[in-house]
């Protein structure tokens, strides 16, 4: 029985310390006495990030052939009578796309996601105040996924400010804005569950802020605004079995935004950063033979001669471990660090040399136009015939987006028409040999046109393939 009553005077002491001394304590909790107390809402960032977020419309005519007897369709009966005589003239059907953008200046650029006006023939912007606007693509970039938009209005727009992505943190209250299912303009609440994911986008040159808010077909290209109303981060695409929202939603990083915008203001066009590196991810097994603790960050495995990184001290062998601060855990990671940035800003870049932990300050600077393009136009009776060629420069290899790494041949800028598009000729083509001589530019490649020769068999890189062509 004396067991039972041990702790009495203890608890009774508790109460005596909680009367007499934890008045403070206890004033400090209380009951909500107004509604805005009662309730926590994000009505204010929605009311302030809504108006910048617009309804994209795109429209495109595709010309369709029509059905005919198996018959008809053999090739030999195509060439001697004609598609036109065998088939009529093509059913026009016109193809329609929802997303969403975000209006980024008071003078109307839009950013929205590269696949919703992919090959648009008319674009159409709608405010949340259902004001229409004509839209115009000023840059568009199939790489990040990215595309720039430009309306015309008499008076200043509503608009997003760019935020900061690089000061998210797991955890951080999000909303998503956009137009799902083209319901109507649309806001969810999530948080941040990741900042950086890579390899899970239609491109390999950034990482993505993963959010649980929920994200659905016609978001594309909305805003992801954080509790200040900035944007800090375009919506482009969800994890999905069923098509709706799993509550796994991925959205391009503000800062790479506001890089490309930049470049589109100051010099009219995408400008990347360039690096001039070739890298490899480091695996457990480059790590083990390089004495590293863990395989992370990026190998160098090639410099371009004018690379800035070589300039700056960096060589073949290093690891690059962190840029700006922030730890690189593969090449994706590098490419958007360093690309994120502004052209003429500097980066801190960390790297391993050996055991040796190095530091080196490298200049942000524009692809070089080295050697120069000299674009041409291919006329004559050959093969090549349409085709607009080009000089290989790091320049152009950025705007067509072949392997950096390439270095030899000439490339297809354009395919005007003639007998290299019928001859299946792609712009991004890289020629490499005409009749089993190397080709080393534009020069050599005309010299080659001009010898008159009737039969041609060509080595052209066509992404990561070389093929032979013969006609």
């Amino acid at each position: 029985m004396m067991s039972r009553f041990r702790f009495i005077p203890v608890a009774l002491a508790l109460v005596l310390l909680i009367l007499g001394h934890g008045g403070a304590v206890l004033a400090k909790v209380r009951v909500p006495q107004t509604q805005g107390e009662l309730v926590l809402s994000f009505a204010p960032v929605a009311k302030k990030a809504m108006p910048a977020v617009v309804n994209v419309y795109a429209r495109k005519v595709v010309r369709v052939r029509r059905r005919v007897p198996l018959l008809f369709d053999d090739p030999i009966f195509r060439e001697f009578f004609g598609d036109d005589l065998l088939f009529g003239r093509p059913l026009e059907r016109v193809r329609n796309s929802l997303g969403s953008g975000v209006i980024v200046t008071p003078d109307g650029y839009i950013v929205t996601n590269n696949h919703v006006i992919a090959d648009a023939d008319d674009i159409r912007v709608v405010l949340s105040d259902r004001r229409e606007f004509p839209a115009r693509v000023v840059a568009r970039d199939e790489r990040t996924d990215l595309a720039f938009l430009k309306i015309e209005a008499d008076q200043p727009l509503p608009y997003l400010k760019i935020g900061d992505s690089d000061a998210l943190e797991v955890g951080d209250i999000v909303l998503a804005i956009g137009n799902p299912f083209g319901v109507g303009q649309t806001v969810t609440q999530g948080i941040v569950s990741a900042t950086a994911r890579t390899g899970v986008g239609r491109n390999r040159y950034q990482l993505f802020i993963q959010t649980d808010a929920a994200i659905n077909p016609g978001n594309s290209g909305g805003a992801l605004v954080n509790m200040k109303g900035e944007l800090v981060g375009i919506n482009t695409m969800i994890f999905s079995r069923s098509g709706g929202s799993n509550g796994i939603g991925f959205a391009i990083p503000s800062n790479l935004v506001r890089t490309l915008l930049d470049g589109i203001r100051s010099k009219g066009r995408i400008v990347r950063p360039w690096a001039g590196v070739h890298l490899q991810a480091v695996t457990p097994d480059i790590a083990e033979s390089l004495g590293l603790k863990r395989p992370a960050g990026a190998l160098v495995v090639r410099l371009h001669p004018l690379s800035p990184l070589k300039r700056a001290g960096l060589r073949r062998g290093d690891v690059i471990i962190a840029v700006d601060g922030h730890e690189i855990g593969d090449v994706r990671e590098f490419g958007y660090r360093f690309g994120a940035g502004r052209i003429g800003s500097r980066a801190r870049i960390t790297y391993l040399r050996g055991e040796r932990r190095r530091m080196a300050t490298v200049e942000r600077m524009a692809p070089p136009e080295v050697p120069p393009r000299n674009e041409v136009l291919i006329r004559g009776r050959n093969i090549f015939a349409g085709l607009r060629v080009a000089n290989l420069s790091p320049a152009v290899i950025a705007e067509l987006g072949i392997s950096p790494g390439r270095r030899q041949g000439v490339v297809v800028t354009d395919v005007v028409g003639g007998p290299a598009q019928r001859a299946g000729f792609r712009r991004g083509d890289v020629i490499l040999e005409v009749n089993g001589i190397e080709v080393d530019s534009v020069r050599t490649f005309r010299r080659l046109l001009a010898s008159g020769e009737r039969i041609w068999e060509v080595a052209v890189v066509r992404g990561n393939r070389v093929l032979r062509l013969q006609r």
